[in-house]
């Protein structure tokens, strides 16, 4: 038998449907029936996941299970910056960017199949202003409609939730002029919708940018110019059909610094968190966090994205 191990099972108790819960169940029995050791905690905020993630590594466990949303693995992740002690996933949350773009299923059985022989990857991640990210960033209408949901929030949220905000913020919101530098060259100086990408994929699936690789060391900077507000229509129209980089109005570059500010204030979120006010400054960090993958298929680097996820995730509510 292999040698007894020490996880860390760090839960949000505020994230989850009875899938998730189940999956939980399934990470946790995996690893009492291997004989290994399972320390399990609660969180009460982000920055409390981040203390129980600090107390994890102190103690010299194995890896550490994050059950919750993309806002609980960023907390986590940070903690562990370039520690030895990798994380890996099971899914909680109203969207799981990093989770599905790992190929984790809420149900546990890529955690299971991690645990049993999966691969250790390099994660990195983005720093804004001090304040980490690890999936992406959005600067302009996504960041409003994040922060108009978080003055009501109170708990777990689901897609529902942002009906209203999307709709009061696509009438009221004015695009202002965002001049953006990466690198050191002038990208934008005009009404746009910027992204800043660790990942391919944004909310509900949309492919912002395909190519963007969480382990390459740089960001994926997505610019979509917005001089009229129906531009935005097209801009969502032509991303879910993954033909938007394309369009003339779209820029897309890679780079390790970005800035990006605006004569007016204006919201940025993170990973679908409030983030600080522009302006920003924007860069990375390569190889920040260490994170233990589902074994990909022969002749494959990494295990598939998960397909349809929230399509899942509502049929299982």
């Amino acid at each position: 038998m292999a040698a007894s191990k020490r996880y860390s099972l760090i839960i949000n108790p505020k994230s989850g449907s009875s899938a998730t819960l189940d999956g939980i169940r399934r990470v946790r029995d995996y690893l009492h029936q291997q004989g290994h050791a399972v320390y399990v905690d609660l969180t009460q905020s982000l920055q409390h996941a981040g203390e129980l993630a600090h107390q994890a590594v102190n103690t010299r466990c194995d890896a550490i299970i994050i059950a919750g949303g993309d806002g609980t693995v960023r907390a986590v992740a940070d903690a562990t910056t370039h520690s030895n002690v990798p994380i890996t996933i099971v899914p909680a949350g109203t969207e799981n960017l990093l989770a599905t773009e790992l190929g984790f299923d809420r149900h546990g059985l890529a955690t299971v199949k991690a645990l049993q022989g999966g691969k250790i990857s390099n994660l990195d991640l983005g720093a804004a202003d001090g304040q980490r990210f690890m999936a992406i960033a959005g600067i302009g209408f996504d960041a409003e409609v994040i922060h108009r949901i978080q003055q009501f929030r109170t708990g777990y949220i689901t897609h529902v939730d942002y009906i209203w905000p999307i709709v009061r913020t696509f009438w009221e919101y004015q695009f202002p002029p965002l001049k953006v530098i990466a690198d050191g060259q002038c990208v934008c100086d005009e009404p746009a919708l910027v992204f800043i990408s660790n990942i391919s994929r944004y909310a509900v699936g949309l492919p912002i940018n395909r190519n963007a690789d969480w382990s390459d060391g740089l960001l994926d900077l997505t610019v979509f110019r917005m001089r009229q507000r129906r531009q935005l229509l097209f801009h969502s129209a032509a991303t879910l059909l993954n033909c938007h980089h394309r369009r003339p109005s779209v820029t897309q570059i890679r780079s390790r610094r970005i800035q990006v500010s605006c004569a007016t204030s204006t919201f940025v979120q993170l990973d679908g968190d409030p983030g600080p006010l522009l302006p920003l400054d924007i860069h990375v960090i390569p190889a920040a966090a260490r994170i233990l993958l589902p074994p990909p298929q022969p002749g494959q680097p990494f295990a598939h994205r998960v397909k349809w996820a929230n399509l899942r995730n509502w049929m299982l509510r």
